[in-house]
């Protein structure tokens, strides 16, 4: 059972935005397109970094790029033009890679219609090496030990 502290810091490394499907983003069969989902994702994972003041920006301030090396996504529901839906991105992991979570559900009923995770690593820009540890940085901003 996680204690009181967990939990708080779980909340605390956590970020809600709520997206609506554009009708650009719906494909011939009146759904949105599958590769659509991936930019909501990125507006949740942007919203998130940005409440620890640690942006593309500032990460690129920092001296540390951090790609995506792995996405997962499982599709649960279709998404429709106009619908509301909540994205919700957690983070999870942040020792050696830094792990978002997300889950994307209908806006009035509470309904899954997507869930996915992505994977980033720190490569340091000056010498654009991989690191295997997330540099203190990252710590520092999410408040967090290792």
């Amino acid at each position: 059972m996680p204690t009181d502290n967990e939990l708080a810091t779980r909340t605390r490394l956590c970020c809600e935005v709520e997206v609506t499907p554009a009708f650009y983003d719906i494909d011939v069969m009146e759904v949105v397109y599958h590769g659509h989902y991936v930019k909501y994702l990125e507006l949740a994972r942007s919203a998130l970094l940005a409440q620890f003041d640690y942006d593309y920006p500032r990460m690129r301030e920092s001296g540390y790029a951090w790609p995506v090396v792995d996405m997962r996504l499982k599709y649960v529901r279709s998404a429709t033009f106009g619908q509301k839906l909540k994205v919700t991105a957690t983070i999870t992991e942040w020792e050696n890679r830094l792990r978002i979570d997300y889950v994307m559900r209908d806006a009035a009923t509470g309904q899954k219609v997507n869930v996915a995770h992505t994977i980033q690593v720190a490569v340091d820009i000056a010498t654009r090496e991989m690191c295997f540890v997330c540099p203190p940085v990252l710590l520092e901003k999410l408040g967090v030990t290792p």
